[in-house]
């Protein structure tokens, strides 16, 4: 009788995930974009989205096998005026950072991850930043973006995916660059619970997907240093 109640339990346990699974990789987006996931690990070159970058170059690809004429990239805000380029095959590079009010503290802050995925980001807690323009809210960000993407001949959603390159630590647990930015425009257009499901879709994108994956993680550490020493800049 015990042999036979851990087979359906474990029955129910696959079905249960099943479910799951399906609805992480089925959920369909709502909004103005379609959320891919992440973009990189870390960084091989510096500036990191510049004309003929790798990873410029395959934000291009992978947007012309959507059929799509633009992408978008979200960044956390630094000192770039993260500007929209056009890569060589046509495709428009649209670029939007977030940039903290408060001081940056490099790492993970648990409780804040915890807190924010539950409750979103608070509203004052961040502007906005796009070809060197800072916006107040997510709204005039998000309205300055999509007529950029209008102006060059964009139809249907956007494609989105966060930068997700770490400078330090691990880049498989640090989600890196833009994300929670990422996690805010999608959770603003298809509610919470879609959300989660397009973050852990997000998550495994570049496993399945980034040709540089293998390089960039056996590498992290190494690449992480060179760019931290002003090693990889090719301004």
């Amino acid at each position: 009788m015990g042999e036979l109640m851990n087979k359906y339990s474990a029955l129910i346990l696959i079905v249960i995930l099943a479910i799951i699974g399906g609805y992480v990789f089925l959920v369909p987006a709502e909004g103005p974009f379609e959320p891919v996931g992440r973009l990189a690990f870390v960084k091989l070159a510096d500036p990191d989205m510049y004309p003929g970058h790798p990873h410029s170059e395959y934000l291009a690809e992978l947007a012309q096998q959507k059929g799509s004429k633009c992408i978008l990239v979200v960044h956390y805000g630094g000192s770039s005026n993260y500007r929209s380029y056009n890569e060589s095959n046509g495709v428009t590079i649209l670029e939007l950072a977030y940039v903290e009010k408060k001081q940056y503290t490099p790492g993970i802050n648990w409780s804040e991850v915890w807190e924010e995925g539950i409750n979103g980001i608070p509203e004052d807690k961040w502007t906005y930043r796009s070809d060197g323009k800072n916006f107040t809210t997510l709204k005039e960000a998000e309205d300055y973006i999509l007529s950029v993407a209008q102006g060059n001949g964009q139809e249907g959603p956007i494609p989105l995916l966060y930068h997700g390159t770490v400078r330090a630590g691990d880049p498989i647990i640090n989600q890196g660059c833009g994300f929670p930015l990422y996690y805010q425009l999608v959770r603003e257009h298809s509610g919470t619970l879609a959300a989660y499901a397009f973050v852990i879709r997000g998550m495994i994108f570049p496993y399945l997907n980034l040709p540089y994956r293998n390089y960039e993680l056996q590498n992290s550490r190494q690449l992480q240093y060179y760019y931290t020493h002003g090693m990889i800049s090719y301004e």
